[in-house]
């Protein structure tokens, strides 16, 4: 049996010409399944949880194509690829709802640094000891799948020198973060934060990985990774999700997979120092995405971003052709071989192209892309 998993989808709109413009009021107010962000220049879909890929594809490009037509409709919008202001505009918050008192929290103490477009994924675990081991384990390896979706090099018209300038700039909160040793300990500090206002309610914790549920903290039934800057292409998220949910299934199976475990780092301080690591690890792949030099969070050596996600690759990769969705994984050795949205971009940009016209060329190559799996693969279900 697969585990269920689905996204949450943020995206920019704007001109065919990459100027990224809110329209996230007109959106949410005349297209059903789709939610407001803080600023109304990005807006978030989300899929339902399903267990078969073929459907989740289909349920990624759904939404997609029916907002891209309404975009049309109100006149000439359309999708842009990227995961920050690429263009500019972080000079000023455009509020989505202006008499929401958290959206004016957030403005007041964030700015445009939360004016940014993600995917989170979320997995599920119903056993909730099974789902914060998970945690922990997807915590320390959250830096991987950052390396695999980075497609944020561009910033206010520049290239920024990170690979994803979103998981740079972006706050995590709260700034302290502890390794979660159980639930009665993440309930616990959960309390804590939101007693001492560090959280404002129980979604103020903004993490690479966190668990959630329906009533949070004590009602939990998935893992959420946070860390992902937006994939634009439906086949390359599938593989990160494929990698994902193989990697839980692993450890689900091999609970002694646990980094608490497993770490050969001292007993003493291993909850710390594989916090640091982790924390260091972030930086990096958000400065050099694959390339990355990381350190390995078993005994510390140093390993470079790439060759991490090849051993997981491989020691997946048998699980994966037992739950018949390794040609699902795959696409996860091209994004290897040919480089994440973030490192194709910068190698146009090296050869000389402007980034407008980076941002342009992708738009078209995407919607493209959209149609052609709509096309092949999702006519039957959106028909019916």
């Amino acid at each position: 049996m697969l585990l269920s998993k689905g996204f949450e989808v943020e995206m920019y709109t704007g001109t065919p010409e990459g100027d990224i413009v809110g329209l996230s009021d007109r959106i949410v107010r005349d297209l059903e399944g789709f939610v407001r962000e803080p600023d109304s220049r990005n807006v978030e879909y989300t899929t339902a949880p399903l267990c078969c890929y073929d459907r989740l594809l289909c349920a990624i490009l759904r939404p997609r194509r029916q907002l891209r037509k309404y975009l049309q409709k109100i006149g000439n919008y359309t999708l842009i690829p990227g995961s920050t202001l690429s263009l500019g505009g972080s000079d000023r918050f455009y509020r989505s709802d202006p008499h929401n008192p958290y959206h004016d929290y957030i403005e007041q103490t964030y700015g445009t640094t939360v004016v940014t477009a993600s995917i989170h994924m979320n997995v599920g675990i119903d056993d909730p000891e099974d789902l914060l081991q998970a945690c922990r384990l997807i915590r320390v390896e959250a830096p991987l799948y950052l390396a695999l979706s980075a497609s944020s090099p561009f910033f206010d018209g520049k290239a920024t020198g990170y690979h994803s300038t979103r998981w740079h700039i972006f706050p995590k909160t709260p700034a302290q973060i502890p390794f979660f040793e159980s639930h009665d300990h993440f309930i616990r500090w959960t309390e804590e934060q939101l007693a001492k206002g560090t959280m404002q309610n129980v979604r103020h914790l903004w993490s690479s990985v966190r668990p959630n549920g329906d009533r949070r903290p004590y009602c939990l039934n998935r893992l959420e990774l946070r860390i992902c800057d937006l994939i634009t292409n439906p086949i390359s998220l599938l593989a990160v999700m494929a990698l994902l949910e193989a990697r839980l299934t692993q450890l689900l199976r091999d609970p002694s997979l646990d980094p608490l475990q497993l770490s050969q780092l001292p007993a003493a301080t291993r909850a710390q120092d594989l916090i640091a690591i982790t924390d260091a690890n972030e930086e990096a792949a958000a400065h050099w995405s694959l390339d990355a030099q990381l350190r390995h969070w078993q005994d510390g050596r140093k390993i470079l971003a790439r060759d991490w996600i090849e051993e997981i690759y491989q020691e997946v990769l048998p699980i994966a052709k037992q739950r018949g969705i390794a040609c699902f994984l795959s696409p996860v050795k091209k994004i290897l071989q040919e480089g994440n949205q973030a490192q194709q971009w910068m190698q146009q940009y090296e050869a000389g192209w402007d980034i407008r016209s980076i941002i342009t060329r992708t738009i078209q190559t995407t919607e493209l892309q959209e149609q052609e799996l709509e096309h092949k693969l999702c006519q039957p279900l959106l028909v019916a």
